[in-house]
């Protein structure tokens, strides 16, 4: 029996407090289902890290992070730490290094909770954003600091290989899953070149896949789209920072951010894939014990689902929905006066008593 090595790096703000929440039921897990076994190993490569060492991770961070089967992350953000250091020296190298080019983001209504648009319809669909190139790479510069001439240039990089390989996994999602539609994010209209490029690649590979309606959108349409009709989205492609607004945007419908999970997925399991939630580290409210935890106990079902547990993943979702339906364990932030560890037990006796019936 294969025992799963997972990496745990539990990060800043309230990172450490739903970390422990999502560890906790994949602790449960594990006592209630002999075939899923695992060992975590805690990497305490923070801000606190950094304020000590001068770097976010040691020389040798990524050799060590290689060796393990999934990495459960936190959040990362410090006040004390600006943020392009803590982004671009811990999240993103371990993105773009571990070519985890896929950030997949769902984006569900769930059982028990009411969409802050008021609209009783189902909403569920997910966001598949390009996670390694795009608008957030380090190609661009700044020159005459200070003077009348100042500049800064940023550079958004595209490439055949990163465009292609996303629309792909987009259209294999949809049909293992039985999504009948991509729709891309896009604002050719006014980037001539780069999102020309994105458009006509993704529309090659939406032509070899005629069995999946494709449509397009510019942005702002589609940002207003998600407001107005959400229930018409199934499966939406996106560029880095496309998708990283538009997931903000999907988890602030179904209930905010504390219920927005993801996964930096590496498809072809050369590296490890990385999840977390969406929320980030939240310092206002940190060490207040009142963090909802959800987002990232899904993104631990996420991992169950990338490792090939689908099953596990579909009975955490199950647990997490008869809390919410109860309504008697909920986080401030959706109704309740919960802490952070009361929902992280109530999910964790949830999934006993589910495994129980099973």
């Amino acid at each position: 029996m294969r025992e799963y090595k997972i990496a745990v790096l539990p990060g800043d703000g309230i990172g450490p407090e739903v970390t422990r929440e999502a560890v906790k039921v994949l602790e449960r897990i594990a006592e209630m289902d002999s075939s899923f076994r695992f060992k975590t190993k805690n990497f305490n490569w923070n801000s606190e890290y950094y304020l000590e060492h001068g770097k976010m991770m040691p020389e040798d961070g990524l050799e060590q992070l290689k060796e393990f089967d999934a990495i459960l992350f936190g959040a990362i953000g410090d006040p004390r730490v600006p943020d392009p250091v803590s982004i671009w020296e811990l999240i993103l190298p371990i993105r773009k290094n571990f070519q985890q080019f896929i950030n997949f983001r769902p984006v569900k209504l769930l059982q028990g909770l009411e969409s802050t648009l008021k609209k009783e319809v189902p909403i569920d669909f997910v966001i598949v954003r390009e996670n390694s190139e795009g608008e957030y790479t380090e190609s661009g510069g700044a020159m005459f600091h200070g003077e009348t001439r100042e500049m800064a240039l940023q550079n958004m990089v595209m490439t055949r290989q990163g465009v292609e390989q996303i629309a792909r996994f987009a259209y294999d999602y949809a049909r293992a899953n039985g999504r009948e539609k991509v729709t891309n994010a896009t604002k050719s209209n006014v980037m001539l070149h780069t999102m020309t490029f994105w458009d006509r690649l993704v529309e090659e590979v939406a032509a070899e896949n005629k069995d999946i309606d494709y449509e397009r959108y510019y942005i702002d349409a589609l940002a207003a789209y998600f407001v107005q009709r959400p229930e018409t989205f199934d499966v939406v492609l996106a560029s880095n920072l496309f998708g990283d607004i538009l997931s903000d945007l999907g988890s602030a419908i179904v209930g905010g951010l504390g219920l927005a999970p993801s996964g930096n997925i590496n498809p072809l399991g050369e590296f490890p894939s990385m999840f977390e939630a969406v929320h980030g580290s939240a310092p206002d409210i940190a060490g207040k014990g009142i963090a909802n935890p959800i987002a990232q106990i899904w993104s631990a079902a996420l991992m169950l689902e990338h490792l090939g547990r689908k099953d596990l993943h579909d009975l955490v979702l199950q647990a997490i929905e008869e809390v919410l339906v109860e309504k008697k364990v909920l986080t401030p932030d959706i109704g309740g006066n919960a802490t952070t560890a009361d929902v992280g037990d109530a999910i964790s006796d949830k999934l006993e008593r589910i495994g129980g019936l099973l």
